[in-house]
């Protein structure tokens, strides 16, 4: 959530921001209306019980119908006041949280993917003196994966992984969460069917609504939903310290969060149909970062979050390569996103494995995580994510890469030891 007093000194920023994710500005003037109308019902509010308390004051030494009748004017204004107040305070902070947040300035302006800067590559792409496999034929080739009964029991996208497959996708968070322990990240696992509350806090909802599983609908008030099933641990860590003051000399905080993971992906329709590089459920080590209110600071932990995706991708020798993403294919609560893409063969393309970005205090402030500034002053944390290795989508790397001509698989050299064997055959 932004800044009223941000939005009240840069709304043409906020507007242009807004326009350029493809989004609509005119919620800024809406923000705008109900902010001066509400500063204004407050306003008389407080006026009005001045008047009564002063009018009491005088009550109580003299007790004169015409004192009398002025204070129940003033209970019967007060009595009008609040109730609008109210509500006009009830639809501004509703509004205020479907105002995403402004890109920074060094973010390319694009209207989609065409928009995006490539920053840089890494790794040889293999050469196969064969034709390669698309990963779907390899895994039911190697008994690894079982689609046909994974749709039976599960549906649309369902999937069974097999035998060494599953052994694989432990090695691989087991390995990334060594390597980011080392780096000073506190392992974490998070509940996933999270409240609503939690959603809005991370900035997945409103706006993500359709792409997230509901589990119940026991608020007859609303009518919403007041559980959910978290699509990343970052939902679960956003709040993990929500309405606490930390210290200044705690920070940064890093979190690296493994859970399961859940996506509707509705506005995936028809892409990607075959195998499980989209999919409604998998498993994904996240980062977590809380640092100070400073956005150079943020971006050194950008940076930061950047590289150990990126050494992960170089141990396990993938090529990959790392997108500046443009304000049409940037989230809403995101001020600057990279993603990195890991060469496919199957696909003869790059595939999104990893996705970081920085949300300033846009999370902090919805979630109410401050701390205490060397200063004495009180300031929300600034917040990052970035996915460190999410399965079974960087199988589908593994797999199509390392794959030989026999149909087996090797393994990286770097997850041997975390698996117990070199190789993938029947």
């Amino acid at each position: 959530m932004l800044d009223i007093q941000y939005i009240r000194d840069n709304p043409d920023k906020v507007r242009a921001s807004i326009q350029n994710k493809n989004l609509n500005p005119a919620v800024v003037d809406e923000v705008l209306r109900l902010d001066t109308e509400r500063r204004q019902l407050m306003t008389d509010a407080q006026i009005i019980r001045a008047d009564r308390n002063k009018l009491n004051d005088q009550l109580k030494s003299e007790r004169t119908p015409e004192l009398i009748n002025q204070s129940q004017i003033l209970k019967a204004k007060l009595a009008d006041i609040e109730p609008q107040l109210k509500q006009v305070e009830e639809n501004f902070a509703n509004l205020m949280l479907q105002v995403p947040n402004v890109t920074l300035d060094e973010v390319p302006v694009g209207k989609d993917e065409s928009g995006n800067v490539l920053v840089r590559e890494w790794g040889t792409k293999p050469q196969f003196n064969f034709q390669p496999k698309q990963h779907h034929e390899l895994g039911v080739g190697l008994d690894i994966l079982d689609m046909d009964r994974g749709s039976k029991v599960a549906g649309y996208r369902g999937y069974y992984l097999k035998n060494q497959a599953v052994m694989l996708q432990f090695g691989l968070m087991r390995f990334a969460l060594d390597r980011l322990v080392a780096k000073g990240f506190i392992p974490m696992i998070p509940p996933v069917i999270d409240r609503r509350e939690t959603f809005v806090n991370s900035g997945h909802l409103p706006w993500g609504e359709a792409e997230t599983y509901s589990l119940t609908s026991d608020d007859p008030e609303n009518n919403q939903p007041t559980t959910y099933l978290a699509g990343t641990a970052e939902i679960p860590l956003v709040s993990y310290h929500s309405d606490e003051v930390l210290n200044e000399k705690d920070l940064p905080l890093m979190y690296a969060g493994f859970s399961p993971c859940y996506r509707k992906e509705i506005g995936s329709y028809g892409k990607d149909t075959r195998g499980i590089y989209r999919v409604h459920e998998f498993m994904k080590i996240e980062q977590v970062i809380l640092c100070v209110s400073d956005i150079e600071e943020s971006k050194k932990m950008h940076e930061f979050l950047l590289s150990n995706a990126e050494e992960l991708l170089q141990e396990l020798e993938m090529p990959y390569r790392v997108l500046l993403m443009c304000t049409g294919d940037m989230g809403e609560p995101q001020m600057k996103k990279y993603d990195i893409e890991t060469w496919m063969p199957g696909r003869n393309e790059y595939g999104e494995t990893m996705s970081n970005s920085i949300m300033g205090d846009f999370q902090s402030r919805r979630a109410n995580i401050k701390y205490r500034a060397k200063d004495g002053t009180s300031k929300f944390v600034h917040m990052l994510n970035n996915t460190a290795l999410a399965s079974p989508r960087i199988l589908v790397a593994i797999w199509e890469n390392y794959q030989q001509a026999d149909g087996s698989i090797k393994i990286p050299k770097a997850l041997i030891p975390y698996v117990g064997f070199d190789i993938i055959n029947r």
